[in-house]
């Protein structure tokens, strides 16, 4: 079996430490410990790694956040990866800094990078990871604060987070999409 695990994010240093890009962070987090390596192909950084028999295609769109759906469509067709089949990650404000909400289905919640997914496959039937990020800004500064760096304190934590997303990743690859809810919507 095969799946699609793609990390929402923006490309450029500018935006290599922000907020907005922890689901480039984590897939990163998982290529150090597998030791896989992404190369530029069309529409973003791929790398491909297997878990207990399945293959798993790593994708970080070099689209943008605002049109990831593109990168997603894509790769979708070229590897012939089902939408069951399909992971998400990206940075969700509503939830606590650091907590993980998996999630079978559901709305873009405000995000542009899952409103642009949603539009360009016509569903949102697809499983996404949020990562929370918190909401530790003034009202109207939001966009400053998803896309500016961490704190120190958060990223003395980070590290630790992201290899829970690791974890996640493995599960939801390997024991299904309710089990992995199940276990790591409580972490």
């Amino acid at each position: 079996m095969k799946y699609l695990v793609v990390g929402l994010g923006n490309i450029g240093p500018e935006y290599q430490d922000t907020r907005h890009n922890v689901g480039f962070k984590v897939l990163d987090c998982y290529a150090k410990q597998s030791s896989i390596f992404f190369k530029d192909e069309r529409y973003g950084a791929v790398s491909r790694a297997k878990y207990r028999g399945r293959q798993l295609v790593f994708l970080k769109p070099s689209t943008y956040m605002n049109l990831s759906g593109k990168a997603v469509s894509y790769w979708m067709n070229q590897e012939k990866i089902p939408l069951e089949r399909v992971l998400v990650i990206t940075d969700d404000i509503a939830l606590p800094f650091g907590k993980i909400r998996i999630r079978a289905k559901g709305s873009d919640g405000g995000h542009n990078g899952l409103k642009n997914i949603n539009e360009i496959l016509g569903s949102t039937d697809y499983a996404r990871l949020r990562f929370g990020i918190g909401d530790e800004f003034r009202k109207g500064r939001q966009v400053d604060y998803v896309l500016d760096s961490w704190s120190e304190e958060e990223m003395t934590a980070l590290e630790k987070r992201l290899e829970i997303c690791v974890e996640a990743i493995n599960s939801f690859t390997y024991i299904g999409l309710e089990k992995t809810m199940t276990t790591y919507n409580s972490k």
